[in-house]
């Protein structure tokens, strides 16, 4: 995340990002605005999951009372004064990860879109040495939007290309992201497109950026995702990544 020293992927041993008994546990990341309804399903499903993972709540501004839901099922709350985007509560799930010694973190939406059964799929591909593990729908897209489906396939080969690696999903934003990658790279995106310039960054330093599939699940609620705004951003966002391509992370 910033331009600190850091040994590359090549230089690394991974021992010490295990999770058994005694070490520090992977960080599970909620950016949160407004999900109040959903936390009391999702929390304790991932609460069951201790002592492998540890839970951060990120709330962005919201004003349902998101965090207070959070806290009273003992979570931990990070709380912004404000509503900032999902990139900058990243960004603070990051800096909780690095500051808390937790060897890698895992990224999942708050509204219940994400499964937190499926972890131990990440896991597990994280222990064979994926050092970014992504959630693949692509296997599971039959009740995707179409237009969905079709915006995802070209991100997905335009993030790939670019990312000197092959990644079916690249818009998904369950994954688990190794501590060394948080490192070595600086992130300059504040919103959605974060998720794609994490991607192209890890896999032009030669992390390993494997997928493992996991399910297509939709909610009633209107997406986030400004389809304007956002593919302008991700078009700004392919501008910027020719300077990463000749220097990786930065």
């Amino acid at each position: 995340m910033d331009e600190r020293e850091s040994p590359g992927p090549e230089e690394s041993s991974r021992q010490p990002a295990r999770t058994a008994a005694g070490t520090v546990p992977v960080l599970a990341i909620l950016p949160a605005y407004n999900v109040a309804r959903h936390l009391p399903d999702l929390l304790p499903r991932l609460l069951t999951l201790r002592p492998e993972i540890e839970t951060v709540v990120i709330d962005d501004g919201s004003e349902d009372g998101t965090a207070e839901v959070a806290e009273k099922l003992g979570v931990e709350v990070l709380r912004h004064r404000q509503n900032q985007g999902k990139g900058m509560a990243l960004r603070t799930g990051f800096e909780r990860t690095l500051q808390g010694g937790h060897p890698a973190c895992i990224t999942l939406d708050a509204d219940g879109q994400h499964l937190p059964e499926e972890i131990p799929r990440f896991l597990e591909a994280w222990e064979r040495g994926g050092a970014v593990v992504v959630g693949s729908r692509m296997e599971q897209n039959q009740s995707m939007p179409w237009l969905r489906k079709r915006t995802n396939e070209v991100m997905s080969l335009i993030v790939s290309g670019l990312a000197a690696q092959r990644i079916p999903d690249s818009q998904s934003g369950f994954r688990l992201i190794d501590a060394r990658v948080l490192r070595d790279i600086r992130l300059e995106s504040n919103r959605y497109d974060m998720e794609s310039e994490i991607l192209i960054k890890a896999g032009r330093l030669g992390y390993p950026v494997v997928s493992v599939p996991i399910s297509t699940v939709y909610h009633d609620e209107d997406s986030s995702i400004d389809p304007v705004v956002d593919t302008l951003r991700f078009f700004k966002l392919l501008w910027r990544s020719r300077r990463w391509v000749r220097h990786p992370g930065r």
